[in-house]
């Protein structure tokens, strides 16, 4: 398993960005990888800056600066702590496609943004720049949404059986090496509601589910194997009974977990700035970190 080489951590200067900024350098610390930290500034902004306000063109100029100074400080703040080289690269337009070419610029392995998306203002991450990041990076995408203390302690992996499976959970082991991997399988029942209505019994279907969650735990286990996982780090776990999301995030707060490793799970071809319907919610509801992995190439 090779560590990580680089990181782009994207922040807009704010104290939930100096989080997952803190995070990023945490990362690249362990690894010994390069952090480089992006600050965007809009241009249509700055443009309307410009036209709206006399002397527009000295205030754009002066918010430039002070964006600058201000990211080179917290590159600093970061380089100081940590001991390590971050660079600070100031961009002017999208946040989302400045990050995409920073993290195609430098070779990222893992792209870091801050997101609002705990407690009472959960619901802030839909449709959030943060989720933009994620859902258009062709690179893994670490959401941090607690400020750090300490590297990742344990991790749930939610896996799907598809052939993403495998690579998400080297992904997992790879940005989080020290901890213990909780593999998860969320089991639903195919047409269960239609089975009740045409009067399947009960415990048919309880038997049913059973041997489903069976099945589940032996394809995690195999799984486990093949990726060379200590028996001593690796826990499994196979919940059924409501929507694979609600299972994730149930699993999640059972578990104890700070970070939940998730793949996109599919980007619609109509809304290509959008996640899977439960990455998005496992993101919105959850409280740990997500991790993000994208589609393999087709």
């Amino acid at each position: 398993m090779s560590a990580l080489h680089a990181i782009v951590a994207a922040t807009d200067l704010s104290t939930p960005a100096a989080d997952a900024a803190e995070r990023a350098a945490l990362l690249a610390q362990a690894a010994g990888a390069r952090l480089t930290l992006v600050h965007a500034l809009s241009t249509s902004a700055l443009e309307e800056l410009r036209r709206g306000l006399e002397g527009g063109d000295a205030a754009a100029a002066t918010l430039q600066d002070d964006a600058r100074a201000r990211l080179h400080e917290q590159a600093a703040a970061l380089a100081r702590r940590h001991g390590l080289a971050v660079d600070a690269e100031l961009a002017l337009g999208n946040p989302v496609e400045a990050v995409g070419h920073a993290a195609e610029r430098t070779g990222a392995d893992l792209v870091v943004t801050g997101t609002r998306g705990a407690g009472l203002l959960r619901g802030v991450v839909i449709g959030s720049t943060a989720e933009r990041i994620a859902a258009r990076s062709a690179r893994p995408a670490l959401m941090v949404r607690r400020a750090p203390a300490q590297a990742y302690r344990r991790v749930l992996v939610a896996l799907d059986f598809s052939p993403c499976s495998a690579a998400l959970l080297a992904l997992a082991a790879r940005v989080a090496p020290a901890a213990e991997l909780v593999l998860l399988h969320a089991v639903e029942l195919p047409f269960e509601s239609r089975l009740r209505t045409a009067g399947v019994a009960d415990t048919t279907l309880a038997q049913y589910r059973e041997r489903m969650r069976r099945e589940a735990r032996a394809r995690l286990e195999a799984l486990a194997a093949a990726a060379g996982l200590a028996a001593a780090r690796t826990g499994f776990a196979t919940p059924d009974g409501a929507d694979p999301w609600m299972q994730i995030v149930q699993a999640e707060r059972a578990q104890s977990c700070d970070l939940v490793a998730i793949g996109r799970q599919g980007r619609s071809a109509l809304q290509d700035l959008l996640l899977g319907s439960t990455t998005r919610t496992v993101m919105a509801e959850g409280s740990a970190d997500v991790l993000v992995a994208p589609q393999p190439a087709a």
